[in-house]
């Protein structure tokens, strides 16, 4: 028999979810533009910032995954979390030229101390991000469901992101990103909503029943990343690895995706092309979680592949409106669809009772690996892309179509692994 959800299940999985995807949003995908067009950031400093915040990310999730098992508690992990994370994004309203200027008056550059700024203050709004959201919130939702409706919560959670980058664009349309008074509303509202959400959560959450991890907080840290750990857990392992290179796809591209539709491609209008995409898939990977409990992993996830790499070959080869937004509702699907079965499947392959220590595995196959690696290809694969002088009389680079081409690559090698995996017991 399926475990139904309760009321306050649902609303604490689709508010802390949304709200965290929204603030992970404005870090992942407009930090890169706030960055580019305030400080003239090169691809070498975007690639810089994707890195330091997977390093960060990653780190946190493994101490405070491991901590909130220790203790036994994931309430506070976050609802404290959600409220510094906010108080952190409100940080960045003081990242302005002028102020900057004004604080470092002998300094040659503002743009090039604000790039290193941003850099920081990203870190610092990562760990409480990732306490709050990759570490606590994903241990509470794994210890709160079970074989039965993984599937389903995770297509939910699944599909957060997209909606969550449906409701930046469409809250982000009547603001002038070239302005940084527009920057100061952005992360003003943002912050402010996390801070609610963090106290919202003190009286919805309902704290699952764990046991307090018995080994010392050290061995807690460290032992999802033992090789007697791995040894006793192959099959994790094993999703986690192919995990790590879908990830990889992902990050080629992603951290450029906005400036190639507007830089590359001069879509000024691309949030009417881009909400219809991001409504679909968003649907869709919402019933994907669902042929996951039904179908299996096989099954749902070679359609997901399917679907990413059809998105890239489209988003490589054309540039008109009709055809990217095709492009671009492949690669939603695919990609959305292909982290709810995965995520899933990692969630039922994680021991009962360790899911604050295996947080930290799962960040790192999701987020550390692929967030140094994949930006790190995109920025080699855009070396010699194009630039465009700025108004100031600097340079920045046009981002192409060669990012599709690379993560199109790395998804075919997972596609092309899928035989190896063993068939799970769902309908396999």
């Amino acid at each position: 028999m399926k475990t139904r959800f309760s009321a306050k299940f649902k609303l604490t999985l689709i508010l802390f979810s949304l709200i965290g995807q929204i603030a992970w949003v404005v870090e992942n995908m407009y930090l890169n533009v706030f960055i580019y067009k305030m400080f003239n950031a090169s691809a070498s400093d975007i690639s810089a910032m994707v890195a330091a915040s997977a390093v960060a990310a990653t780190l946190t999730t493994v101490f405070i995954g491991a901590l909130s098992d220790k203790i036994g508690k994931r309430k506070i992990f976050m609802c404290g979390g959600y409220i510094a994370w906010g108080v952190s994004i409100l940080c960045f309203i003081l990242l302005r030229k002028d102020i900057i200027a004004s604080v470092f008056p002998l300094t040659v550059s503002a743009a090039s101390v604000g790039v290193t700024l941003v850099i920081v203050l990203d870190c610092i709004m990562t760990f409480f991000g990732s306490s709050a959201n990759d570490a606590a919130f994903n241990a509470w939702l794994t210890d709160s469901t079970d074989s039965t409706n993984r599937g389903a919560a995770e297509g939910i959670n699944a599909m957060m992101p997209l909606v969550a980058i449906l409701a930046v664009f469409g809250g982000f349309m009547a603001f002038d990103l070239d302005k940084e008074q527009s920057w100061t509303y952005i992360f003003a509202i943002i912050g402010l909503t996390v801070i609610a959400v963090g106290i919202i959560g003190c009286f919805i959450i309902k704290e699952p029943r764990i046991e307090r991890a018995k080994e010392g907080y050290f061995k807690t840290v460290i032992h999802g990343f033992l090789p007697s750990t791995v040894k006793a857990n192959k099959s994790l392992y094993l999703y986690l690895a192919a995990f790590i290179i879908f990830n990889i796809s992902i990050q080629i591209f992603m951290p450029y995706l906005i400036l190639y539709y507007e830089v590359s491609l001069n879509m000024t209008d691309y949030v009417f092309v881009m909400a219809p995409a991001i409504i679909l898939a968003s649907v869709l990977t919402a019933v994907w979680g669902k042929v996951y409990d039904k179908k299996g992993f096989m099954f749902s996830s070679s359609a997901s592949l399917m679907w990413l790499c059809a998105g890239y070959i489209v988003l490589f080869f054309f540039r008109s409106t009709a055809l990217v937004f095709i492009g671009s509702l492949l690669m939603m699907c695919g990609y959305l669809s292909g982290m709810a079965v995965f995520g899933a499947k990692i969630r039922d392959l994680t021991p009962i009772g360790r899911s604050g220590m295996f947080q930290g595995v799962r960040i790192f196959s999701q987020v550390l690996v692929p967030g140094v690696v994949g930006p790190f290809i995109g920025k080699t694969v855009l070396a010699n892309s194009e630039t465009v002088v700025n108004n100031d009389g600097t340079e920045s680079f046009i981002p192409n179509e060669s990012i599709f081409l690379a993560a199109l690559i790395a998804a075919a090698i997972v596609a092309l692994a899928l035989p190896l995996f063993r068939k799970d017991k769902k309908g396999e």
